[in-house]
């Protein structure tokens, strides 16, 4: 496989999408959901484009100078979005989920820890919002 640099940015959202996912649904059962139906429900709010946005707004500050060119390759990425969200936020989701697979690739499990947990706060409060 290649290395996160000879990756372009959508390969590595795509593997950040596949590691963030899985993350979000182990987390939901470690939080006793056991229904498929309200399983779903609950990783829609982890995995929207706008949860993932708002996670990478909080982290931006604490990147160091590599993290912060591997956002910048996600956010600059060529690729379709969906018409239910704006494509600001949608570029800003994609470089989250390219930063986790640039994590993911490097073994940065601590990083991913870090953003996860963060994730684990802000997806249950926009729950509560909708």
């Amino acid at each position: 496989m290649k290395t996160w640099q000879e990756m372009n940015a959508l390969s590595l959202a795509y593997l950040g999408d596949a590691v963030y996912e899985l993350w979000v649904r182990k987390h939901l059962l470690e939080q006793g959901y056991e229904k498929v139906q309200k399983l779903h429900r609950e990783a829609v709010n982890y995995v929207r484009a706008t949860t993932q946005a708002q996670i990478l707004h909080r982290i931006m500050p604490e990147l160091d100078a590599i993290e912060q060119q591997v956002v910048l390759r996600g956010r600059n990425a060529k690729g379709g979005y969906p018409r239910n969200v704006d494509v600001v936020t949608y570029r800003h989701a994609t470089a989250f989920e390219a930063l986790i697979g640039y994590w993911y690739l490097e073994e940065k499990v601590e990083r991913m820890d870090w953003a996860f947990n963060l994730a684990a706060e802000i997806a249950p409060a926009k729950a509560e919002r909708h």
